[in-house]
């Protein structure tokens, strides 16, 4: 598998090909237009044909059921372009009228921004359109869309972020983080996409710099281990990801596993874990754009004596991708490779 093999659903595909337990998996994504979007010029509402947010996959886990917790750990996510585009939207993003949000004045217009990436620099340079000015950012490369397929046979869209994961828009979820989906159909059947060459928080105008990825994934099954909302743990931190409208929902929801987590982790009664997650949290917002919103709450693992999700599986995930040789990593994308217990 050379190229991606896109779906615009996560639930009612068929897979495109089994990862095992222990494997590593190197494919690859295309940017949240399909690739459609090539110059400033290109309005999406004009090429992409309605289709947004493709992801690839979905990829079966045998072996996964429901009742397991599917460990996604994210060893490399590179960008396969030198360049990203980003949008405006009439209708869509937190500072427009939109679809639930009736205004009387008229929605913003559509329009394409054109980024320039920099891999050995590091950075993602920002051109105005109605001005010379230009800025460098620093390149954070990202997936903004990772799940499962939903449970009792849902089909839903890679646009929408819910319990099964999808279109979570956080920027946490770079290279070197694990990411704790719940199975809900044997198989698991994960798909993944829309890379950002970088997001602010909030995904403000509702489009991040998009551009194509290179990901290499490492992928584990936790059996009978439920997971209640998607979680992400990385060297330092546990990440609760809450998804729910209004937003104040989401950051409820976030900061309601956590505290439920580093409880369950620490042995602390949940009174006292909820003291001190409130003292020592902080949370975020994913987007707040898109059908439901995402907040995710955070904790040092410093704070909790250094406890570690799910029994070091994260570090242990983290450990196998190091394995994975520099020039595998560099090599087009293919199918999974490996069993490395």
């Amino acid at each position: 598998m050379t190229e991606p093999d896109l779906t615009y659903v996560f639930g009612g595909r068929d897979p495109i090909a089994e990862v095992l337990p222990g494997q590593v998996l190197l494919t690859s994504t295309e940017d949240c237009f399909g690739g459609a979007v090539l110059s400033i010029d290109d309005l999406p509402s004009k090429v992409c044909q309605g289709r947004f947010n493709p992801v690839t996959g979905p990829f079966q886990v045998p072996g996964a059921m429901p009742g397991d917790t599917l460990a996604l750990h994210f060893a490399a996510i590179r960008p396969a372009r030198d360049w990203g585009m980003s949008a405006v939207f009439p209708h869509f993003g937190a500072l427009t009228r939109t679809h639930a949000t009736a205004m009387l004045h008229e929605p913003l217009p559509e329009r394409v921004w054109q980024y320039d990436i920099d891999t050995t620099a590091g950075i993602v340079r920002y051109r105005a359109r109605h001005s010379d000015y230009t800025v460098e950012l620093p390149l954070d490369p990202m997936l903004g869309t990772v799940g499962v397929a939903p449970p009792g046979g849902e089909v839903r869209s890679s646009i929408v972020p819910d319990l099964h994961g999808g279109n979570l828009d956080t920027p946490e979820l770079r290279a070197g983080t694990t990411l704790y989906l719940p199975v809900n159909v044997p198989g698991a059947m994960f798909s993944l996409g829309d890379g950002h060459a970088r997001q602010g928080q909030g995904e403000v105008c509702g489009v991040a710099v998009e551009t194509a990825m290179h990901v290499t994934v490492v992928v584990e099954v936790l059996k009978d281990t439920l997971t209640p909302v998607p979680r992400i743990e990385t060297d330092h931190q546990l990440i609760s990801i809450g998804v729910a409208r209004p937003l104040e929902d989401a950051f409820r929801g976030g900061y309601h596993d956590l505290v439920l987590w580093a409880a369950q982790l620490t042995g602390l009664d949940v009174l006292d874990a909820y003291q001190l997650v409130s003292q020592a949290g902080r949370a975020a917002p994913g987007n707040v754009c898109d059908p439901n919103y995402t907040m995710h709450a955070a904790v040092d693992t410093a704070v909790l004596h250094g406890v570690t999700g799910y029994g070091g599986v994260h570090r242990r995930l983290r450990d196998v991708g190091r394995t994975v040789p520099a020039d595998v990593l560099e090599t087009p994308p293919g199918t999974a490779f490996g069993t490395m217990r």
